[in-house]
């Protein structure tokens, strides 16, 4: 781990000028070491110094330090670049509000970029403050849970990972999965796949994906920490740790693969009609996991695309989103009371988890893209225990929308939001889009909010979800993801984020 004063001797070796500025240089009497120095210092190992720096200053001490550093020229992907790196370091995919604070970076910086010039680094700093204050609250300043490994011996590798995983050898599968980085970072994450199918869970497949998607901020050289950090992870969700012993999408997956041939086919290319979209998705969300993991291998076996195959796997998990019953009394908290869907709850969960599958199977081979559809199939599935028989929002509740036009309308948002009355938030939104007005102020007011509370660890991810998903989904149907986003920013609403305030103080916003 390195120091703050390494970090700043090492930028002073050539780099100090991109990434902090030469004024700043020079008022820390480093400027002539800097201009002497006819060798800059890697990228990658300024990155890593930074890295170092977050992890090391204290959360009342962030913000100054963050928007030093913007001052000089250090922009907001090498912000959540160096917190992703931290991160991996801090809590290696082990500490639940630890991965929870990672998964949100990505989403945090895709947020920034919707936003205008003097707010962008808003979400960035505040789940950049999470992340310092975790690392205070666990005393990981200075060496965290992710150690060095050298690579393990052993014949079959891939076998012996998921052999690893299986015993919950967080180590044993570490100095695996080392052995197996070849330099290749798509062959890592490739290989890794066996351990996000072999049981599905939320948690496991949305930080295998935001791991990967991290690597447009870190760079490739770093795949290897962020994907050990996520190989751990899956040590401590395997079915056999968490008691859930069961055969499962272990015997589901392979039957399903072998049973349609998928196991060597092509992917396929066929654009499927809105009935055959509707169709799908109502048996995903209604049947048992197998059914749906099958009808989802028989429409890949069919040719179908796998974008098709996604838009009925998002649509299906918002619909969850959109007849849950609410958290129960017995199961709330002050901040998920009775009654709220954010957070943890099912339908955002079934969501965040089919938007990871989707885009996991986007960047892999035909046939982990064939088994993580698959997999959210089954994943999805089998969720109806607190659902409501009719989804959101009822033809009663549309009808009792004042609004005409789309400023009084997204008024009328803010109200409900404001007022928590999830069901009318999304009554009015399903007017909004009845009526074909912008969905873009719509999203602005949801952001707005996403940013500013605290969310429960999941406001950035799942408005990331969304304004993904709806991008994918056809004009036809794409309105449910943005009801359910309603739905649950008027749940969320309450609840300020965690020095947000200061922030905003810093940023002058």
């Amino acid at each position: 781990m390195s120091t703050r004063r390494e970090f700043l001797d090492e930028v002073g070796q050539g780099m100090l000028a991109v990434l902090i500025g030469p004024a700043l240089a020079a008022e820390m009497g480093l400027a002539n070491q800097a201009e002497a120095d006819d060798k800059p210092a890697k990228t990658t190992q300024t990155l890593d110094k930074l890295a170092g720096l977050l992890q090391e200053t204290a959360p009342a001490k962030l913000f100054p330090v963050l928007k030093g550093l913007m001052d000089k020229g250090t922009d907001l992907k090498t912000l959540v670049a160096a917190g992703a790196l931290a991160n991996a370091r801090a809590f290696a995919g082990q500490d639940y509000e630890g991965y929870h604070t990672f998964m949100a970076l990505p989403p945090a910086y895709a947020m920034s970029t919707e936003l205008p010039e003097k707010e962008k680094a808003l979400p960035i700093f505040k789940v950049l403050y999470r992340n310092s204050s975790l690392v205070s609250d666990r005393k990981c300043h200075f060496k965290g849970k992710l150690p060095e490994a050298k690579a393990a011996d052993v014949k079959e590798p891939k076998k012996a990972l998921l052999q690893a995983v299986r015993k919950s050898n967080a180590d044993e599968a570490d100095r695996i999965a080392v052995a197996m980085d070849k330099g290749k970072p798509e062959d890592l994450f490739e290989d890794i796949q066996d351990l996000i199918q072999d049981s599905v869970h939320i948690h496991k497949v949305v930080l295998a994906w935001r791991s990967w998607e991290a690597l447009d901020f870190t760079g490739k050289e770093h795949a290897r920490t962020l994907l050990r950090a996520s190989v751990r992870h899956c040590t401590v969700y395997n079915e056999e740790r968490t008691g859930k012993q069961t055969k499962g999408i272990r015997d589901t997956l392979p039957k399903v693969m072998e049973a349609n041939k998928l196991m060597k086919k092509a992917v396929g290319k066929r654009t499927a009609d809105d009935k055959f979209i509707e169709k799908l998705a109502t048996t995903i969300y209604g049947s048992s996991q197998d059914q749906a993991s099958e009808a989802v291998a028989a429409a890949l076996a069919e040719g179908f695309s796998p974008a098709s195959i996604g838009e009925a796997l998002s649509l299906a998990s918002t619909q969850l989103v959109l007849t849950d019953a609410g958290r129960k009394k017995q199961w709330a908290i002050p901040a998920k009371p009775e009654g709220s869907v954010h957070g943890d709850s099912v339908g955002v969960h079934a969501s965040d988890a089919a938007n990871a599958w989707r885009n996991i199977a986007g960047v892999t081979s035909a046939r982990n893209t064939y088994a993580s559809l698959i997999a959210a199939a089954y994943h999805t599935a089998g969720q109806l225990f607190n659902s409501m028989k009719t989804p959101w929002p009822l033809p009663a509740d549309v009808e009792k929308v004042k609004g005409k036009t789309a400023a009084s309308l997204v008024k009328e948002l803010d109200e409900a939001i404001r007022g928590k009355d999830q069901r009318m938030a999304c009554a009015i939104v399903q007017r909004y889009g009845q009526l074909n007005f912008d969905a873009k102020n719509v999203f602005a007011v949801c952001r707005k909010y996403a940013v500013s509370e605290e969310g429960a660890l999941h406001a950035e991810k799942y408005y990331r979800t969304v304004s993904q998903e709806f991008s994918r989904t056809r004009k036809s149907l794409r309105f449910r993801h943005l009801v359910a986003l309603a739905r649950v920013t008027a749940s969320l609403y309450g609840y300020d984020a965690k020095g947000m305030a200061e922030a905003k103080k810093v940023l002058k916003v």
